[in-house]
Protein backbone atom coordinates (compact mmCIF):
# COMPACT_ATOMS: atom_id res chain seq x y z
CA UNK A 1 0.00 0.00 0.00
CA UNK A 2 1.76 2.77 -0.88
CA UNK A 3 1.50 6.21 1.63
CA UNK A 4 -0.02 8.38 -0.91
CA UNK A 5 -3.10 6.63 -1.98
CA UNK A 6 -5.93 7.59 0.84
CA UNK A 7 -8.52 10.12 0.25
CA UNK A 8 -6.53 13.53 -0.57
CA UNK A 9 -7.36 16.43 -2.64
CA UNK A 10 -5.87 16.68 -5.97
CA UNK A 11 -3.50 19.07 -5.49
CA UNK A 12 -2.64 16.74 -2.12
CA UNK A 13 -2.16 13.95 -3.99
CA UNK A 14 0.28 15.42 -6.36
CA UNK A 15 2.32 17.15 -4.05
CA UNK A 16 2.84 13.42 -2.02
CA UNK A 17 3.41 11.73 -5.48
CA UNK A 18 6.12 14.55 -6.56
CA UNK A 19 7.73 14.37 -2.80
CA UNK A 20 7.33 10.31 -3.20
CA UNK A 21 9.38 10.12 -6.25
CA UNK A 22 11.86 12.94 -5.38
CA UNK A 23 12.63 10.24 -2.17
CA UNK A 24 12.85 7.37 -3.88
CA UNK A 25 15.53 8.50 -6.84
CA UNK A 26 17.34 11.54 -4.56
CA UNK A 27 17.60 9.63 -0.74
CA UNK A 28 16.82 5.43 -0.88
CA UNK A 29 19.39 4.74 -3.25
CA UNK A 30 21.86 6.61 -1.30
CA UNK A 31 20.71 6.13 2.40
CA UNK A 32 22.39 3.16 3.57
CA UNK A 33 26.19 5.10 2.63
CA UNK A 34 25.20 7.91 3.97
CA UNK A 35 24.28 6.17 7.49
CA UNK A 36 27.69 4.04 7.27
CA UNK A 37 30.11 7.14 6.04
CA UNK A 38 27.98 9.86 8.85
CA UNK A 39 27.64 11.76 5.38
CA UNK A 40 25.56 14.78 5.76
CA UNK A 41 23.72 15.67 2.15
CA UNK A 42 23.94 18.67 1.66
CA UNK A 43 23.76 19.03 -2.16
CA UNK A 44 20.52 17.25 -1.87
CA UNK A 45 18.83 18.73 0.74
CA UNK A 46 19.34 21.62 -1.93
CA UNK A 47 17.84 19.82 -4.23
CA UNK A 48 15.15 18.94 -1.97
CA UNK A 49 14.14 22.85 -1.41
CA UNK A 50 14.10 23.58 -4.47
CA UNK A 51 11.07 21.56 -4.98
CA UNK A 52 9.79 23.53 -2.04
CA UNK A 53 10.51 21.35 0.51
CA UNK A 54 12.80 23.85 2.37
CA UNK A 55 10.13 26.58 3.63
CA UNK A 56 6.75 23.87 3.67
CA UNK A 57 5.25 26.22 6.51
CA UNK A 58 6.41 29.75 5.21
CA UNK A 59 4.77 32.13 3.81
CA UNK A 60 5.16 32.70 0.05
CA UNK A 61 6.07 36.29 0.05
CA UNK A 62 9.53 34.91 1.68
CA UNK A 63 9.94 32.30 -1.16
CA UNK A 64 8.25 29.66 1.43
CA UNK A 65 5.23 27.12 0.05
CA UNK A 66 2.66 28.13 2.29
CA UNK A 67 1.85 25.09 3.15
CA UNK A 68 -0.76 23.70 5.55
CA UNK A 69 0.13 21.19 8.46
CA UNK A 70 -1.93 18.65 6.37
CA UNK A 71 -0.12 19.37 3.51
CA UNK A 72 3.09 19.10 5.55
CA UNK A 73 2.72 15.21 6.74
CA UNK A 74 2.50 14.41 3.58
CA UNK A 75 5.65 15.43 2.67
CA UNK A 76 7.66 14.13 5.76
CA UNK A 77 5.93 10.76 5.47
CA UNK A 78 6.49 10.59 1.43
CA UNK A 79 10.65 11.67 2.32
CA UNK A 80 10.86 8.87 4.89
CA UNK A 81 10.13 6.32 2.47
CA UNK A 82 13.52 7.54 1.40
CA UNK A 83 15.33 7.86 4.30
CA UNK A 84 13.91 8.68 7.82
CA UNK A 85 17.13 10.25 9.12
CA UNK A 86 16.92 13.14 6.15
CA UNK A 87 13.52 13.66 6.56
CA UNK A 88 13.66 13.93 10.44
CA UNK A 89 16.33 16.72 9.82
CA UNK A 90 14.12 18.61 7.12
CA UNK A 91 11.15 18.23 9.79
CA UNK A 92 13.36 20.28 11.87
CA UNK A 93 14.31 22.87 9.82
CA UNK A 94 11.33 23.77 8.46
CA UNK A 95 9.95 23.37 12.18
CA UNK A 96 12.55 26.63 12.78
CA UNK A 97 11.54 28.57 9.51
CA UNK A 98 8.07 28.33 10.59
CA UNK A 99 9.04 29.66 14.26
CA UNK A 100 10.84 32.47 12.77
CA UNK A 101 7.63 33.52 10.03
CA UNK A 102 5.31 33.21 12.93
CA UNK A 103 7.09 34.94 15.63
CA UNK A 104 9.69 37.04 13.82
CA UNK A 105 8.91 40.81 12.80
CA UNK A 106 9.43 41.71 9.26
CA UNK A 107 13.35 43.10 9.29
CA UNK A 108 13.51 38.96 11.11
CA UNK A 109 11.87 37.58 8.56
CA UNK A 110 13.64 39.17 5.49
CA UNK A 111 17.02 38.37 6.92
CA UNK A 112 16.86 34.79 7.28
CA UNK A 113 13.44 33.23 5.52
CA UNK A 114 15.21 33.89 2.00
CA UNK A 115 18.08 31.71 2.63
CA UNK A 116 15.93 29.24 5.10
CA UNK A 117 13.66 28.46 1.78
CA UNK A 118 16.28 27.61 -0.36
CA UNK A 119 18.56 25.49 2.07
CA UNK A 120 21.11 28.16 1.59
CA UNK A 121 21.13 28.66 5.52
CA UNK A 122 20.13 25.60 7.32
CA UNK A 123 18.17 25.71 10.81
CA UNK A 124 18.61 23.87 14.17
CA UNK A 125 16.00 23.81 17.28
CA UNK A 126 18.37 24.64 20.57
CA UNK A 127 16.02 23.77 23.46
CA UNK A 128 17.21 20.81 25.20
CA UNK A 129 20.64 21.18 27.77
CA UNK A 130 22.75 18.21 29.50
CA UNK A 131 20.73 19.03 32.77
CA UNK A 132 17.13 19.56 31.30
CA UNK A 133 15.92 17.36 28.44
CA UNK A 134 12.19 16.58 29.94
CA UNK A 135 12.12 19.40 31.89
CA UNK A 136 12.30 22.22 29.66
CA UNK A 137 11.00 24.68 31.56
CA UNK A 138 14.51 24.21 34.08
CA UNK A 139 16.76 25.26 31.07
CA UNK A 140 20.09 27.27 32.70
CA UNK A 141 20.94 28.85 29.49
CA UNK A 142 20.95 32.85 30.57
CA UNK A 143 20.78 35.89 27.95
CA UNK A 144 22.15 38.53 29.97
CA UNK A 145 21.04 42.03 29.01
CA UNK A 146 24.17 44.42 27.94
CA UNK A 147 23.62 47.56 26.95
CA UNK A 148 23.79 46.59 23.19
CA UNK A 149 21.06 43.50 23.81
CA UNK A 150 22.25 40.40 25.05
CA UNK A 151 25.01 37.94 26.32
CA UNK A 152 24.41 34.24 25.40
CA UNK A 153 26.11 31.61 27.83
CA UNK A 154 24.96 27.90 28.13
CA UNK A 155 25.14 24.44 26.60
CA UNK A 156 22.50 23.27 24.73
CA UNK A 157 22.70 19.13 24.01
CA UNK A 158 21.97 16.74 21.13
CA UNK A 159 21.31 19.48 18.63
CA UNK A 160 20.49 17.90 14.92
CA UNK A 161 22.11 19.65 12.24
CA UNK A 162 24.88 21.42 14.81
CA UNK A 163 28.02 22.77 13.20
CA UNK A 164 26.39 22.39 9.45
CA UNK A 165 23.32 24.97 10.08
CA UNK A 166 23.77 28.33 10.08
CA UNK A 167 20.79 29.70 12.12
CA UNK A 168 19.46 28.65 15.51
CA UNK A 169 16.43 29.15 17.62
CA UNK A 170 18.10 29.27 20.99
CA UNK A 171 15.82 29.12 24.42
CA UNK A 172 17.62 31.11 27.04
CA UNK A 173 16.48 32.24 30.68
CA UNK A 174 15.89 36.26 31.19
CA UNK A 175 14.13 36.10 34.22
CA UNK A 176 13.36 33.85 36.61
CA UNK A 177 13.13 30.56 37.10
CA UNK A 178 10.28 28.78 35.26
CA UNK A 179 8.71 28.73 31.81
CA UNK A 180 7.63 32.71 32.32
CA UNK A 181 11.32 33.55 32.65
CA UNK A 182 12.42 32.40 29.09
CA UNK A 183 12.96 34.43 25.37
CA UNK A 184 13.84 32.91 22.08
CA UNK A 185 17.17 34.12 20.27
CA UNK A 186 18.41 33.43 16.85
CA UNK A 187 22.00 32.81 17.02
CA UNK A 188 23.98 32.34 13.71
CA UNK A 189 27.00 30.18 13.37
CA UNK A 190 29.69 32.61 12.83
CA UNK A 191 29.04 34.68 15.95
CA UNK A 192 31.66 35.08 18.38
CA UNK A 193 31.42 32.68 20.90
CA UNK A 194 29.45 30.27 19.40
CA UNK A 195 31.52 26.71 18.84
CA UNK A 196 29.98 22.71 18.52
CA UNK A 197 31.31 19.54 20.61
CA UNK A 198 31.79 16.46 18.43
CA UNK A 199 29.62 14.90 16.08
CA UNK A 200 28.03 12.27 18.65
CA UNK A 201 28.08 8.53 17.82
CA UNK A 202 24.64 7.13 17.66
CA UNK A 203 22.51 3.86 17.30
CA UNK A 204 20.73 5.90 14.04
CA UNK A 205 20.44 8.74 11.96
CA UNK A 206 23.78 8.84 11.26
CA UNK A 207 23.34 10.77 7.99
CA UNK A 208 22.84 14.13 9.69
CA UNK A 209 24.91 15.64 12.47
CA UNK A 210 24.00 15.94 16.47
CA UNK A 211 26.18 17.58 18.42
CA UNK A 212 25.92 20.08 21.58
CA UNK A 213 25.84 23.95 21.14
CA UNK A 214 28.51 26.06 23.00
CA UNK A 215 27.47 29.14 23.90
CA UNK A 216 30.24 31.00 25.70
CA UNK A 217 29.41 34.56 25.88
CA UNK A 218 27.68 35.03 22.84
CA UNK A 219 27.28 39.24 22.32
CA UNK A 220 23.93 39.57 20.37
CA UNK A 221 21.93 42.35 19.25
CA UNK A 222 18.57 42.91 20.41
CA UNK A 223 17.29 42.45 17.18
CA UNK A 224 18.27 39.19 17.57
CA UNK A 225 15.41 38.04 20.32
CA UNK A 226 12.47 36.05 18.64
CA UNK A 227 9.01 38.13 20.42
CA UNK A 228 9.13 39.22 23.52
CA UNK A 229 11.00 38.44 26.71
CA UNK A 230 9.56 35.76 28.56
CA UNK A 231 7.81 34.13 25.62
CA UNK A 232 10.31 31.93 24.54
CA UNK A 233 8.44 28.85 26.30
CA UNK A 234 5.17 29.26 24.33
CA UNK A 235 7.27 29.91 21.08
CA UNK A 236 8.97 26.75 21.94
CA UNK A 237 5.82 24.82 22.87
CA UNK A 238 4.06 26.45 19.45
CA UNK A 239 6.98 24.95 17.34
CA UNK A 240 7.34 21.51 19.02
CA UNK A 241 3.31 21.04 18.08
CA UNK A 242 4.00 21.34 14.46
CA UNK A 243 7.63 19.35 15.09
CA UNK A 244 5.60 16.55 16.61
CA UNK A 245 3.53 15.87 13.74
CA UNK A 246 7.03 16.21 11.48
CA UNK A 247 8.46 13.26 13.58
CA UNK A 248 5.62 11.42 13.57
CA UNK A 249 4.95 11.30 9.95
CA UNK A 250 8.53 10.80 9.40
CA UNK A 251 7.75 7.29 11.38
CA UNK A 252 5.19 6.59 9.21
CA UNK A 253 6.93 6.32 6.19
CA UNK A 254 10.09 4.69 7.37
CA UNK A 255 7.67 1.81 8.90
CA UNK A 256 5.61 2.22 5.40
CA UNK A 257 9.10 1.14 3.35
CA UNK A 258 9.51 -1.49 5.79
CA UNK A 259 6.47 -2.84 4.99
CA UNK A 260 6.81 -2.60 1.78
CA UNK A 261 10.43 -4.47 1.61
CA UNK A 262 8.70 -7.06 3.28
CA UNK A 263 6.28 -7.75 1.14
CA UNK A 264 8.38 -7.58 -1.73
CA UNK A 265 10.89 -9.98 0.19
CA UNK A 266 8.16 -12.51 1.36
CA UNK A 267 6.76 -12.68 -2.03
CA UNK A 268 10.38 -13.66 -3.05
CA UNK A 269 10.91 -15.65 -0.35
CA UNK A 270 10.41 -19.78 -1.35
CA UNK A 271 10.25 -21.98 2.11
CA UNK A 272 8.45 -25.14 2.78
CA UNK A 273 7.34 -25.87 -0.45
CA UNK A 274 5.82 -22.45 -1.15
CA UNK A 275 6.36 -18.78 -1.23
CA UNK A 276 6.10 -16.95 2.32
CA UNK A 277 3.80 -14.28 1.35
CA UNK A 278 1.16 -17.24 0.80
CA UNK A 279 1.61 -18.36 4.46
CA UNK A 280 -1.77 -17.04 6.38
CA UNK A 281 0.66 -16.56 9.80
CA UNK A 282 2.50 -14.15 7.75
CA UNK A 283 -0.35 -12.74 6.05
CA UNK A 284 -2.27 -12.06 9.11
CA UNK A 285 0.79 -10.36 10.83
CA UNK A 286 1.56 -7.86 7.57
CA UNK A 287 -2.80 -7.19 7.62
CA UNK A 288 -1.86 -6.32 11.28
CA UNK A 289 1.21 -3.95 10.37
CA UNK A 290 -0.80 -2.53 7.69
CA UNK A 291 -3.62 -1.85 10.02
CA UNK A 292 -1.83 -0.16 12.62
CA UNK A 293 -0.05 2.13 10.37
CA UNK A 294 -3.46 3.64 8.79
CA UNK A 295 -4.96 3.74 12.07
CA UNK A 296 -1.89 5.93 13.30
CA UNK A 297 -2.14 8.42 9.48
CA UNK A 298 -5.72 8.67 10.42
CA UNK A 299 -4.81 9.97 14.09
CA UNK A 300 -1.54 12.07 12.55
CA UNK A 301 -4.01 13.70 9.83
CA UNK A 302 -6.50 13.88 12.09
CA UNK A 303 -3.82 16.14 14.21
CA UNK A 304 -2.81 18.19 11.46
CA UNK A 305 -6.29 19.48 10.72
CA UNK A 306 -6.76 20.37 13.97
CA UNK A 307 -3.30 22.37 14.04
CA UNK A 308 -4.57 24.36 10.66
CA UNK A 309 -8.06 25.09 12.59
CA UNK A 310 -6.56 26.45 15.27
CA UNK A 311 -8.37 24.20 17.66
CA UNK A 312 -8.43 24.49 21.65
CA UNK A 313 -7.13 20.84 21.47
CA UNK A 314 -4.23 20.53 19.11
CA UNK A 315 -1.48 20.45 21.15
CA UNK A 316 -3.15 17.30 22.99
CA UNK A 317 -3.88 15.62 19.39
CA UNK A 318 -0.52 16.24 18.26
CA UNK A 319 0.74 14.55 21.53
CA UNK A 320 -1.50 11.65 20.65
CA UNK A 321 -0.53 11.56 17.01
CA UNK A 322 3.23 11.66 17.73
CA UNK A 323 3.28 9.31 20.68
CA UNK A 324 1.00 6.48 18.83
CA UNK A 325 2.83 7.18 15.29
CA UNK A 326 6.46 6.94 17.06
CA UNK A 327 5.79 3.88 18.91
CA UNK A 328 3.72 2.10 15.91
CA UNK A 329 6.31 3.21 13.31
CA UNK A 330 9.30 1.60 15.79
CA UNK A 331 7.33 -1.74 16.30
CA UNK A 332 6.05 -2.20 12.73
CA UNK A 333 9.74 -1.64 11.29
CA UNK A 334 11.10 -4.26 14.39
CA UNK A 335 8.55 -6.41 13.26
CA UNK A 336 9.83 -6.56 9.42
CA UNK A 337 12.99 -6.71 10.40
CA UNK A 338 11.37 -10.70 12.19
CA UNK A 339 9.68 -11.25 8.58
CA UNK A 340 13.30 -10.99 6.91
CA UNK A 341 14.61 -13.57 9.26
CA UNK A 342 18.93 -13.29 9.55
CA UNK A 343 18.52 -11.11 6.38
CA UNK A 344 16.73 -8.39 8.34
CA UNK A 345 20.02 -7.88 10.40
CA UNK A 346 22.29 -7.73 7.75
CA UNK A 347 22.86 -3.57 6.66
CA UNK A 348 21.98 -4.45 2.89
CA UNK A 349 18.46 -4.73 3.45
CA UNK A 350 17.81 -1.98 4.63
CA UNK A 351 15.66 -2.94 7.40
CA UNK A 352 17.88 -2.61 9.98
CA UNK A 353 18.58 0.83 9.92
CA UNK A 354 14.65 1.52 9.67
CA UNK A 355 14.97 0.31 12.95
CA UNK A 356 17.65 1.96 14.37
CA UNK A 357 16.28 5.42 12.39
CA UNK A 358 12.86 5.53 13.93
CA UNK A 359 13.54 4.29 17.81
CA UNK A 360 15.04 7.89 18.10
CA UNK A 361 11.24 9.10 17.09
CA UNK A 362 10.39 7.95 20.14
CA UNK A 363 12.38 10.35 22.09
CA UNK A 364 12.92 13.74 21.04
CA UNK A 365 10.42 16.72 19.59
CA UNK A 366 9.47 15.28 23.30
CA UNK A 367 9.73 11.85 25.07
CA UNK A 368 6.60 9.38 24.64
CA UNK A 369 6.05 9.52 28.21
CA UNK A 370 5.87 13.32 27.97
CA UNK A 371 3.38 12.95 25.13
CA UNK A 372 1.54 11.01 28.05
CA UNK A 373 1.74 13.43 30.32
CA UNK A 374 0.09 16.24 27.90
CA UNK A 375 -2.72 13.91 27.15
CA UNK A 376 -3.80 13.09 30.73
CA UNK A 377 -3.42 16.90 31.48
CA UNK A 378 -5.77 18.00 28.69
CA UNK A 379 -8.29 15.03 30.19
CA UNK A 380 -8.29 15.74 34.23
CA UNK A 381 -7.45 19.57 34.21
CA UNK A 382 -11.42 19.79 33.29
CA UNK A 383 -12.03 17.82 36.46
CA UNK A 384 -10.17 19.96 39.17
Amino acid sequence: MSPVTLTLTPDQLALAEVTLDFAQEQLAPYALDWDRDKHFPLDVIRRAADLGLGGVYVGEEHGGSGLSRADGVLVFEALATGCPSIAGYLSIHNMVGWMIDRYGDPAQRARWLPDLCTARSLASYCLTEPGAGSDAAGLQTRAERTADGYLLTGVKQFISGAGASDVYVVMARTGAAGPGGISAFVVERGDPGVSFGPNERKMGWNAQPTRQVILDGVPLPADRRLGAEGDGFRIAMTGLNGGRLGIAACSLGGAQSALDRSLAYLADRQAFGGRLLDAQALQFRLADMATELAAARALVRQAADALDRGDAMAPHLCAMAKRFATDTGYTVADRALQLHGGYGYLSEYGIEKIVRDLRVHQILEGTNEIMRVIVARGLTEPLR
